[in-house]
């Protein structure tokens, strides 16, 4: 391949577009997406012959070429078919909060490769309205953390679980460090969690003591976020960021000393 060819294959990777896949990847399989792909794809002006990019949410990533193009769904046949390897696990308890700031989040805790979406309805959550609870809004959440995943070119979709309140949700939770966010914690960072962690992040308001004692008596450690009292799709947003960058080091260095053994 010659030097210019080259460029523009670089150039051209960046240029795409990607789409999503409901089922595992199969290479050589025909994939038939639905209307909002088709409809992308038209106003993208793609056409038959053209190279895309399919992720499936589950670490599955494929290049494809667009087989066919109608009104109602899209067919596209897949290439050569890599899996990504899930990053170290970082699940994130979030309020049932305002419905609009949990949709936000939602995009951004794709984007960030939440493991798990668990939302808890908090004692007061009960005083928000409209709140996002309920099966019909976690279709919306998962619509938005598919949008996310494929315009970040992640590689896997949150795991998502219906709206409890805290006991059920604490009962569910995998085995893994536990940190609840809290003013009064030790910071984030001295902390250090290893991997997988979970993430909890309280109301508006904050959390209750009753339920700080709930989760404490759980295994959770409280833990301090720097700066000033955060909103909570903020506040997630730094505690998932700060939790991921500590999960990485734990599991590079444990990488390291294994290799060094």
């Amino acid at each position: 391949m010659s030097d210019d060819a080259a460029s523009a294959g670089r150039a051209g990777a960046h240029t795409v577009a990607t789409f999503f896949a409901p089922d595992p990847l199969v290479a050589g399989a025909l994939v038939t997406l639905g209307e909002d792909a088709a409809h992308h794809m038209r106003v993208r002006r793609l056409d038959v012959g053209d190279a895309l990019a399919l992720r499936d949410g589950a670490g599955g990533s494929a290049g494809g070429r667009l087989v066919r193009l109608a009104k109602s769904h899209a067919v596209v046949e897949l290439g050569e078919v890599s899996h990504v390897a899930p990053p170290p696990a970082v699940h994130l308890l979030t309020p049932v909060a305002d419905r609009d700031r949990m949709l936000w989040l939602a995009e951004k805790a794709a984007e960030l490769g939440v493991a798990s979406w668990r939302p808890v309805l908090w004692r007061r959550s009960r005083s928000v309205g409209p709140r996002g609870e309920g099966t019909g809004f976690q279709a919306k959440v998962r619509a938005r953390m598919i949008a996310a995943l494929v315009q970040s070119e992640g590689a896997w979709l949150p795991e998502l679980y219906p709206d409890a309140p805290l006991d059920r949700a604490i009962r569910a939770l995998p085995e893994a460090s536990r940190l609840v966010l809290d003013p009064d914690g030790a910071p984030l960072d001295e902390i250090a969690p290893g991997a997988p962690v979970c993430v909890a992040v309280g109301p508006e308001g904050g959390i209750e003591p009753r339920e700080l004692d709930e989760l404490e008596a759980a295994g959770f450690h409280r833990a301090r976020l720097p700066g000033n009292i955060l909103r909570f799709e903020t506040a997630a947003i730094v505690g998932v960021a700060l939790a991921r960058a500590s999960a990485d080091r734990s599991v590079r260095r444990a990488t390291t000393e294994s290799h060094s053994a």
